[in-house]
């Protein structure tokens, strides 16, 4: 999933912070699903979609 956006405005609209998206996206943390919520909320994406990539 691509959505276009900075760590720095993914973190302002999850409340996620911003170590922690990195550490998401490296792969190098098993995300809470606390973190995956907020992310999949401020994306306005169903989790799943979050979940298949």
């Amino acid at each position: 999933m691509q959505a276009n956006l900075t760590q720095e405005h993914l973190r302002d609209l999850s409340g996620v912070d911003r170590a922690t998206l990195q550490r998401i996206e490296a792969g190098t943390t098993d995300a809470r699903l606390s973190w995956l919520l907020r992310i999949a909320d401020a994306l306005d994406t169903p989790l799943a979609d979050l979940l298949r990539e």
